[in-house]
């Protein structure tokens, strides 16, 4: 069985949902319309492949979100078919943007690691207002449907609603918060939770964490030892570090990311309102600028509206006739 029959897990493969593709298409309604109708326009009628040409892809390729280095790497492709004068129509130059495009997504992509003996420990970082507690929950409810028992760990003691909104989730899918008053220390948060999953065997442990990026430095090293108290429980842990980013801020987004990157060890992105947004090239940019992979997005506000990335199915979904 392909990539495209199964979804990959922290605990091995499962069969994926038979709507999962469709779901995919409409969630990027409106990047796929704003690339390929810009896309189409900037081709149309077209015999010849001239500076003018050139222009508009860029402009287009621009606009989208899919980041300039990218852009440039793909111009260069178009420029070197016209030299050794390779036929250069609308569909050989579209094939190589979808070509290049999925190279780009394919160069990011890392397995994920194998956890034998639960907990799998999920760490979800990202700024307030990203959605990282609802991706929280959409989260639970995907491990939920694929037969997993969960553990949500409130570590974002810093704000009451945090822990509030956590719990919120929990009722939403049924699923066990843990959870300390407000300002206590994270790490003993995640101490607690850690040491319940193993005590009942859970399989998951998803951890929401403090999203303050003016206390820059404290918030990096909060994360930093909370990392080493879950790695105290459980070997290995943190399995995963999952960055939650809203597509609708684009670039700004990537900025932010970098930031996160650098210091709290990311293994993956979220990329949440993906259906909000007309540039969800910026999916390109982010994998091609922090070399890390998108394993999920959000394309809705329902509970199943969290779908498993995978680079083939989102090229395909854009570019699909």
């Amino acid at each position: 069985m392909g990539w495209s029959e199964m979804i990959q897990t922290l605990f091995g493969s499962t069969p994926q949902e038979p709507d999962l593709l469709e779901r995919l298409k409409a969630g990027i309604q409106k990047t796929r319309s704003g690339l390929m109708d810009r896309l189409e326009d900037a081709l149309a009628g077209r015999k010849e492949i001239d500076a003018e040409l050139l222009e508009d892809l860029e402009y287009t390729l621009i606009t989208a979100d899919i980041g300039v280095r990218t852009t440039e790497e793909i111009l260069e492709r178009i420029r070197q078919r016209v030299d050794r004068r390779q036929s250069a129509d609308a569909d050989a130059v579209k094939n190589l943007i979808r070509e290049h495009l999925l190279e780009v997504l394919q160069a990011s992509e890392r397995p994920l690691p194998r956890v034998s003996q639960p907990p799998a420990v999920v760490m979800v970082v990202g700024v307030n207002g990203s959605g990282k507690t609802t991706t929280i929950g959409k989260l639970a409810h995907r491990f939920e449907t694929e037969g997993r028992s969960v553990l949500m760990c409130a570590a974002d003691t810093f704000r009451a609603a945090a822990i509030e909104q956590l719990q919120v989730w929990g009722e939403r899918t049924g699923t066990e918060v843990i959870r300390q008053k407000a300002g206590a220390d994270p790490s003993a948060v995640v101490f607690d939770a850690l040491q319940a999953a193993r005590a009942r065997k859970v399989d998951y442990v998803i951890v929401d964490t403090a999203g303050r990026l003016h206390t820059k430095d404290n918030l990096m090293a909060e994360l930093e030892k909370m990392r080493r108290t879950a790695a105290r429980v459980v070997p290995e842990a943190p399995h995963e570090v999952l960055l939650v980013l809203d597509a609708t801020t684009g670039q700004n987004g990537l900025e932010q990311a970098r930031r996160f990157t650098e210091t709290s060890g990311v293994t993956g992105i979220v990329l949440t309102k993906l259906d909000g947004t007309a540039k969800g090239g910026v999916v390109v940019a982010i994998a091609r600028e922090l070399n890390l992979p998108i394993r999920y997005i959000g394309v809705g506000e329902k509970i199943d509206d969290l779908l498993p990335f995978e680079p083939e199915d989102f090229i395909a979904s854009i570019f699909a006739k």
